[in-house]
């Protein structure tokens, strides 16, 4: 059983390296540069008017709404999907498996992506309809529909994303980390976590958004602090760092210390991969998420996701370049312990600091999975669906948290695959009912 299953994640590795050097790459690339191309670098101009959009969400429309939760919730609510441990442990496989030049290939796949996180969300406010909680449903099932004009892709979409929302490898390493650093048993630590997370996501996204709002500007702020701590401290080995990014990036790494060595394919596999699973970009997990906001005008939600997908690639940015700077991206370690051992250097009990926040990054993130993926449920199949999906993730939850870290991100990353297929075709197939204001 245990061979049958090695050899299952094996295939599933092949074929998750094939999409991304050559499908992935393909898709993300293109259709971000033509939406750039298309808007005359629409993103940049919502970048450099940050103040002008806020204060448009938060006067227009939207003020009056009495349906739906506030856009600036959600807004943090959906950084809780985003900013989490994708940042700190799962980018950090980035590096480790494709070299430093991951970092160059994240950052090539940010800005155009940002267009296709835009799209997503007005495309899930447009086409979303009220429900019978006082909020909407809305998201990749209800506007795929409209752009194939088939149930079929829908249905497949609505199923690709309740094995999404199942985040399996939050789950593994926020279980790993709380047992191994407090020295408690396994199976009690699963069971705690999974009743803390089946409890929290019961209330919904609204209840999601109300938590993420007070915990996740405190997580940021902190991480974001003790990195450029050290980034400072070593501030004479930035250039180093920075030449040694850029010939990675094209020229690929030798080995070196635990690190196997790469070429630039895989460094370019790496960084984009991981920048999709961590920036969620064209799943649709932001696009149900936002689409329960108060406000009307799609726009102005949708510009917070080019916000927000700009957050997460600052994160992931700092916490590579803390390893890197540090050098202990070069040690053999699992992928949960880098972040840990760099901070030791500089921070007293950084083990028990990192444990802490280690929880509060994984738990927001995989109760907002969850809570997209239960929608997802119902729409398939109401209650029935809901109850079905929930025991499929209590099943999957304890399943993983018995296998290595790498393979519960490897399901992630395929099924983020998948998902982007659907998605950024629909989104091109709906392009004249998107407004780039």
């Amino acid at each position: 059983m245990h061979t049958l299953l090695n050899s299952f994640f094996e295939c599933l590795a092949k074929i998750d390296q094939f999409f991304w050097t050559y499908i992935g790459f393909i898709i993300l690339f293109t259709s971000g540069f033509f939406l750039t191309i298309k808007t005359r670098g629409f993103q940049f101009k919502v970048l450099l008017n940050f103040k002008i959009c806020i204060q448009d969400l938060l006067r227009g429309p939207s003020k009056c709404s009495s349906r739906g939760i506030h856009p600036i919730r959600l807004y943090f609510a959906s950084v809780s999907g985003m900013v989490g441990l994708g940042n700190i442990v799962g980018i950090i496989t980035a590096v480790t498996i494709g070299g430093p030049g991951a970092l160059f290939w994240l950052w090539v796949a940010c800005f155009p992506s940002m267009l296709v996180k835009y799209s997503e969300i007005y495309l899930g406010i447009r086409y979303r309809v009220p429900n019978e909680q006082g909020g909407y449903d809305g998201g990749p099932m209800f506007y795929l529909k409209k752009a194939f004009n088939c149930k079929s892709v829908s249905f497949m979409a609505s199923v690709l994303l309740c094995i999404y929302g199942v985040e399996v490898f939050q789950f593994d390493v926020v279980a790993d980390v709380i047992s191994t650093t407090f020295h408690i048993n396994q199976i009690v630590t699963i069971t705690c976590l999974l009743g803390l997370v089946l409890f929290t996501v019961l209330g919904g996204i609204r209840r999601l958004s109300q938590m993420c709002s007070f915990v996740m500007p405190l997580f940021i702020i902190s991480y974001v602090g003790m990195c450029l701590y050290i980034i400072i401290y070593n501030a004479s080995e930035i250039p180093f760092v920075l030449k040694t990014v850029f010939h990675s990036a094209f020229s690929g790494h030798a080995a070196v210390g635990g690190f196997a060595g790469s070429t630039a394919i895989l460094a370019a596999q790496q960084g984009i991969s991981r920048s999709v699973y961590s920036g969620d970009i064209g799943i649709g997990y932001d696009s149900i998420i936002q689409a329960e906001t108060r406000a009307i005008l799609p726009q102005q939600q949708a510009r917070l996701g080019i916000f927000s997908l700009l957050t997460d690639a600052i994160v992931c940015t700092l916490s590579i370049f803390v390893v890197l700077i540090t050098n202990v991206w070069t040690i053999k370690v699992p992928p949960d312990q880098y972040i840990a051992r760099a901070l030791a250097m500089y921070f007293k009990n950084a083990d028990l600091f990192m444990a802490v926040f280690i929880f509060l990054a994984g738990f927001t993130t995989i109760v907002a999975y969850l809570s997209v993926g239960i929608k997802s449920a119902f729409f398939l199949n109401g209650i029935r669906g809901k109850v079905l999906y929930l025991s499929y993730a209590i099943f999957a939850f304890v399943f993983f948290s018995f296998f290595d870290q790498e393979k519960a991100l490897l399901v992630m990353s395929i099924s983020a695959g998948m998902l982007i297929v659907f998605n950024i075709i629909g989104i091109l197939k709906l392009l004249k009912f998107i407004k780039f204001r």
